[in-house]
């Protein structure tokens, strides 16, 4: 690291769960975010802002004059233009150290497999069913550690799956792949704030699974009820029987 380094990070530095060692462990670390919107962008600010040295993030929509009440890397005069970049532009802002690859893109077959494999990390910041399924089937695949997060109404969740680790359940285990398809926030809506809760739980989750430190929600699922303020938090087992990665 140099000088302007050391400065930038010197308050995770201090901490002795972090240091210069595990700085530099952010540093190289490679981690891909799926979705540039309610989650992703929190996220993604954070991951940039602590030095998260190579961030890949996958999106293939616009920028909306709707988005903006909870997509926080985006703003006004980003409207029209692909989320991935203006995120892109937004964490070039907060971090020029960091690489960024933005690709304008629905993340799928072949293409998933390959940037799940190159990952330390993945983040499921998606709004669909289907997309977070093929997302835990690729991470499972190839062992890669999952941080999924959802948001909706005043409502959150996050949990971490670990595949070949501690006996981690995988998101299949929780949800079932033949069930309907996941309410989302164009239909129900979604308070501003929760959003930045949940991704911001999602990047602290990643964090830690690079530093190797701290308790993480492997085999738990952290709920929020904003409305009430109450944390509940539901443990999760492995399913046997489960279609993608029961033996």
């Amino acid at each position: 690291m140099n000088d302007n380094q050391l400065l930038r990070y010197s308050r995770q530095i201090m901490l002795p769960q972090c240091d210069i060692e595990g700085q530099q462990k952010l540093l190289a670390a490679k981690v891909l975010i799926v979705g540039a919107g309610g989650l992703g962008s929190p996220a993604a600010m954070y991951l940039a802002a602590s030095g998260i040295g190579n961030i890949t993030i996958y999106d293939n929509d616009v920028v909306d004059l709707s988005n903006l009440q909870r997509q926080i890397a985006h703003h006004t005069p980003d409207i029209g233009i692909d989320k991935v970049i203006s995120t892109q532009q937004t964490l070039n802002k907060l971090n020029p150290d960091v690489k960024v690859i933005a690709v304008k893109q629905k993340l799928l077959g072949e293409t998933l497999a390959l940037a799940v494999e190159k990952a330390d990390v993945v983040l499921d910041c998606s709004d669909n069913f289907s997309t977070r399924f093929a997302i835990n089937k690729a991470c499972v695949k190839y062992q890669t550690a999952l941080v999924s997060g959802a948001a909706i109404r005043f409502e959150g969740q996050v949990s971490v799956f670990t595949p070949g680790q501690n006996n981690s359940p995988c998101y299949n285990c929780l949800y079932n792949s033949d069930g309907e398809e996941l309410q989302n926030c164009a239909t129900n809506g979604v308070i501003a704030p929760i959003t930045g809760i949940i991704g911001s739980i999602q990047a602290l989750e990643t964090i830690k699974l690079i530093l190797g430190t701290g308790e993480l929600l492997t085999g738990r699922l952290l709920l929020l009820d904003g409305l009430t303020m109450e944390w509940r938090t539901m443990k999760l087992r492995k399913n046997p029987a489960c279609q993608t990665c029961g033996v």
